[in-house]
């Protein structure tokens, strides 16, 4: 494909329709024609991938960008070609035959676009290829994951410094959507950008409402949620279990739901998303992954049921509401019990210096390594059995390991974190049925079924060297055991071996091998903490405008309130229409107990004002909340 050697208002007509750039998008394009370097801070929707394309459209070459997850990749990569423009993605899977051709396709077939992921770029013959490209322009998508102080550190991410060297001359172009002043200084010296042109454009977004709901009812009020909107939503959830309930019980309750995560196989979360974008499915559960570099603009509705672990990660996510402009709403949906578990889930799992050294010592005693012994083995770990043995927390010592990955001190393969997980497809008289027929099976089965939860329900991920020391065999037998029940369709059974493989990359020198790195462990375990500290200081703080908490966040100071977030609403409440308020419910709580949707049923108020004063009675102890979420007066 030839160059369109036209103006970039030109190209944007002519491929995306536009008569106009928004934000710092023309001037960002203008440098990188210029041949800058770029570090561009635009926010989710902010159109940065028009940033890069146009001027790749404007000029002779290819344009390589690397991305971070496949999904991203087939989307943008998809949105080209559907647009004519020569584009081709390398995903996972590939066999050698065929990145080769497909590099050598990107090299003879005037391609425009080469997208990849920064694990892929390490490949000595992918680098070579570019080596022989010629190249307009080096692009790193989603960029804060190359610093190690953001919320997403990837460190094949630091990684990508080698276009640098492959191509010296050629604009390299950093973008991301959330990055502290921190980040976005490490982002300039890990990519080793030269005077680059930094752009940050505002990160309010004036049409969407934020709120936080503080409810031991979340399930109610997604349902009610959900129930309102006339386009589409995304409920985020940080397990697969959960995207898998919460899409179950949305489709009980008449709404038309779907679940996204991980764990499904690629044809469906084609298939789902398909039904997601062309608004056959119109509410979207899923894991946090969902959503990057997917274009749907009139998602009028983000719900997180569950308080995620920063404030970048939040702002990101919730900000693929409302990219048409229109009035979107983002949710925060919480409990007493959410902030607990999010201490136990982000920071009580974060190793120590003097933890990471001993689980280095004691993988070096686990593979009989003497002191000053470097070996080029490959060695087979089985982390389950490992963590029985020395009675290790498995998160903890999963955390360690990967810390010890991320500062070379050792290679872990991608096999590591993967399970066998199990689902009963039978019905409990059929399974009945079946152990009267097979009594070799009986305790097998009933020890399954008593250890994990919802086995009916989900696909469950099971420990089989825990299951086979509680059931006293061996875990070559449960897995075994797990084929017949498969074979003879009582489950569904999926077995990756969970066996890590590791290589040790410097030779044993136990406590000095972690201290050349220990001080970034505590900055880094500082930086987690912090991160936490400030996500929740956002879900509790009720009296500053949500917007100007988020942007604050960032740097950026809100010249005036939103006015449309549930702290600005609840400001915009008359002191005497809540006290009058709070009277009245006092009044109806003398007489009998009732929920919060009888309250509003029986006082005919706005939802906005019936909270703001059951805040207020809770604050006062007027009223408490019961198990079965009633009021009652004290």
């Amino acid at each position: 494909m030839k160059p369109v050697s036209n103006t970039p208002k030109d190209i944007l007509s002519k491929f995306w329709g536009f008569d106009n750039f928004r934000g710092s998008q023309e001037e960002i394009i203008n440098a990188i024609v210029s041949g800058e370097d770029v570090l561009g801070l635009l926010p989710t929707g902010g159109g940065k991938s028009i940033c890069f394309q146009v001027p790749t459209l404007m000029q002779d070459g290819i344009c390589i960008v690397i991305s971070p997850l496949i999904a991203l990749i087939e989307n943008q990569v998809d949105n080209l070609q559907s647009l004519g423009i020569k584009a081709i993605g390398l995903k996972g899977g590939l066999k050698f035959n065929d990145v080769d051709k497909l590099l050598d396709n990107c090299i003879y077939g005037n391609y425009k676009f080469l997208y990849l992921s920064p694990e892929r770029l390490q490949q000595e013959l992918v680098q070579e290829r570019i080596k022989a490209m010629n190249v307009s322009l080096f692009v790193i998508d989603e960029a804060h994951c190359i610093s190690q102080w953001g919320h997403d550190f990837r460190p094949s991410y630091l990684g990508c410094s080698i276009l640098r060297e492959l191509h010296p001359d050629i604009p390299v172009v950093a973008l991301t959507a959330t990055a502290t002043k921190r980040v976005s200084d490490d982002i300039v010296a890990s990519l080793k950008l030269k005077e680059p042109l930094v752009k940050k454009d505002s990160f309010y977004r004036k049409n969407i409402g934020f709120g936080v709901i503080l409810t031991e009812d979340k399930n109610n009020y997604l349902k009610r949620y959900c129930k309102r909107i006339n386009q589409s939503a995304i409920v985020y959830v940080r397990s697969r279990r959960k995207a898998e309930e919460l899409s179950n019980y949305l489709l009980k309750n008449g709404l038309k739901a779907t679940f996204y995560h991980g764990g499904i196989d690629h044809k469906s979360k084609t298939n789902r998303l398909n039904l997601w974008l062309q608004d056959k499915v119109s509410i979207m559960v899923a894991t946090n992954a969902f959503g990057m570099g997917i274009d749907k603009p009139d998602v009028e509705l983000v719900v997180h049921y569950q308080i995620p672990d920063s404030l970048e990660n939040y702002f990101q996510e919730a900000g693929r509401a409302g990219r048409n402009g229109a009035f979107a709403k983002a949710i925060l949906l919480t409990n007493s019990y959410d902030k607990s578990l999010m201490k136990k889930q982000f920071l009580e799992v974060l190793p120590d210096v003097t933890y990471i050294k001993m689980i280095y010592r004691k993988l070096n005693n686990y593979f009989q390594i003497g002191f000053g012994e470097f070996t080029e083995e490959k060695f087979q770990l089985n982390f389950n059995e490992f963590c029985s043995i020395y009675k290790l927390n498995t998160f903890l010592a999963y955390n360690a390991l990967l810390l010890l990955d991320r500062n070379s001190v050792l290679s872990l393969s991608e096999n590591f974190s993967k399970k066998t997980t199990i689902k009963f497809k039978a019905d409990k008289d059929t399974i009945y049925r079946y152990i009267a027929q097979n009594p070799k099976l009986d305790n097998f089965i009933k020890v399954v079924l008593r250890t994990y939860g919802g086995l009916f329900e989900f696909d469950t991920q099971v420990n089989t060297y825990l299951l086979a020391k509680k059931i006293n065999l061996s875990e070559f037998i449960v897995n075994l055991n797990f084929e017949q029940l498969a074979k003879d369709d009582i489950i569904d059974y999926t077995n990756i071996p969970s066996d890590l493989e590791l290589l040790f990359l410097v030779p044993r020198d136990d406590d000095r091998t972690i201290n050349r790195f220990s001080k970034t462990i505590v900055e880094q375990n500082q930086v987690k903490i912090d991160k936490v500290s400030k996500m929740l200081n956002y879900v509790e703080n009720e009296t500053v405008c949500r917007s100007a908490q988020l942007l604050d966040y960032f740097g950026e100071k809100q010249e005036s309130v939103c006015g449309i977030c549930d702290v600005c609403e609840k400001n915009k409440l008359e002191k005497s229409d809540i006290f009058k308020t709070k009277a009245q419910i006092i009044r109806l709580l003398k007489v009998k107990k009732a929920t919060s949707r009888e309250l509003q049923v029986g006082l005919t108020i706005t939802k906005e004002l019936l909270v703001a004063a059951l805040q207020e009675l809770l604050e006062e102890n007027y009223i408490s909340l019961n198990s079965i979420n009633e009021y009652e007066h004290i």
